[in-house]
């Protein structure tokens, strides 16, 4: 009869190399699931509209608002300055002219940046409009939103804010389209 020594014995499970790799591969699946819920949870997706239908049906009263922006000729230039500062120069033939604009700056995909001002009429004859942010705008791409009280036109815009801050207004299909009508 063989006498069997402690070195001929194999080691316990926990003691071998390959069940701790099989055992890490889904560990690492879960772990890599729970930080990208974590991820998640902590910033939500602000592209999402909650009412989609409705959202559609506003397309059409938009899209009103470029044809009639575009039938004035109404197109705005100006800047935001370093103190966040906003000078606009609004041309085009108007009915009555507007006192006061509304300015907003959103940002693609964070909606608790985005930004509204009022723009003062100062001069008529071009018409300038002045306001002020409370805070300047972070860096990044912005879309940029111009529009009278009455709502019954709009002007568009991008900027980028480590740019120069310049402004160029006109209406969503461009002054070129305005010609070509």
């Amino acid at each position: 009869m063989q006498q069997i020594t402690v070195n001929d014995m194999p080691s316990p499970w926990y003691r071998q190399f390959w069940p701790w790799f099989l055992i890490a591969l889904p560990a690492t699946a879960v772990i890599a699931s729970i930080a990208t819920l974590i991820i998640a949870m902590k910033n939500p997706d602000g592209l999402v509209v909650d009412d989609y239908y409705k959202e559609g049906l506003a397309i059409n009263q938009t899209l009103a608002r470029d044809r009639h922006a575009r039938f004035l000729g109404l197109h705005a230039e100006g800047g935001i300055g370093p103190g966040g500062q906003v000078q606009l120069v609004l041309q085009g033939k108007q009915p009555q002219p507007a006192q006061r604009l509304r300015l907003s700056l959103l940002h693609p995909t964070r909606a608790d940046q985005d930004q509204v001002i009022d723009l003062e009429l100062t001069e008529t004859s071009p018409a300038r409009f002045r306001g002020e942010f409370e805070s300047v705008p972070g860096v990044g791409h912005w879309h940029v939103l111009l529009e009278p009280e009455s709502g019954h036109w709009r002007l568009t815009g991008r900027m980028a804010s480590s740019g120069d801050g310049r402004l160029q207004l006109e209406p969503v299909g461009g002054l070129s389209e305005q010609n070509n009508n």
